[in-house]
């Protein structure tokens, strides 16, 4: 099946590394330019020399950009650069950043701060100048990998899901408001899923249930009625269909990818 992804402008928050990498391989497949957005340069370094070894032809296609997305003014850098480089960007993919897992005994306001700020925030400051752009010229499509933790609450996770939920919201208020202006916005919900970020997770779980990481990691399993955890591959190709023209009358949809962990009817 053609996405016709070809040429477009793929900026990727968070790209250097699981879904986010995985995100981009798949659209360089597709033929699209990517950007990569992270905050260190060597890692950003070493997954655009894995992506060209992976897809030799799609070298040129590549950009990296290293920014902090807790500010604004350092998103709007990237964003401008990228633009400068590969043109307008097409389609925003946000993967950054990720909320640390406190108990909820332990929780304190900066945590709850931290936790907007690591999440929230750096999805927001990439994503308000960009959806704007994009409804200025009429065109363009947001998809923000958020998490499952927004819906599905956890006594480690109370205040990275909150971050979550609200990007939820924002997602699905920010389809209304821009579906006017030819603009599609959408979210993806991954629960567990195979990546380092997921390893750091299950440390604060074992350390929090006084188990190992294995038992841990075969408890989330566990609680999986498809016995397995999602791949950062799996949420990719959801996430590359919803920025392409076959999904073109999908927008203020939060599609959760949990392996019917938690099957619900809305």
């Amino acid at each position: 099946m053609d996405l016709h992804l070809k040429n477009h402008h793929v900026l990727i928050t968070g790209g250097s590394k699981g879904i986010g990498l995985a995100c981009a391989k798949v659209f360089l497949e597709e033929g699209a330019k990517v950007s990569l957005v992270s905050r260190d340069l060597a890692t950003l370094e070493a997954a655009k020399q894995q992506l060209a070894t992976q897809n030799p032809g799609a070298a040129a296609h590549i950009a990296i950009y290293a920014a902090d997305l807790k500010a604004s003014d350092s998103a709007v850098a990237a964003l401008d650069a990228a633009e400068k480089a590969f043109g307008p960007v097409d389609v925003l993919v946000n993967s950054a950043g990720a909320a640390k897992r406190v108990a909820a005994a332990d929780l304190k306001p900066e945590n709850w701060r931290d936790a907007m700020d690591s999440k929230f925030f750096t999805y927001i400051n990439m994503l308000d100048p960009c959806i704007k752009r994009m409804g200025a010229r009429k065109k363009g499509v947001v998809v923000n990998v958020v998490g499952n933790g927004g819906k599905s609450p956890s006594v480690l996770h109370i205040s990275g899901g909150s971050a979550n939920a609200a990007l939820m919201l924002a997602s699905a208020g920010l389809a209304a408001a821009y579906a006017p202006h030819g603009v599609r916005v959408n979210a993806v919900n991954p629960a567990a899923t195979a990546t380092d970020r997921l390893m750091e997770g299950m440390k604060v779980a074992a350390k929090h249930e006084n188990i190992s990481v294995e038992q841990a990691i075969q408890k989330a399993t566990a609680r999986v009625p498809m016995g397995r955890l999602a791949s950062p591959e799996e949420v990719a190709d959801t996430v590359v269909y919803l920025s392409s023209s076959r999904a073109s009358y999908v927008t203020g949809t939060i599609i959760t990818m949990d392996g019917a962990a938690h099957p619900l009817v809305v």
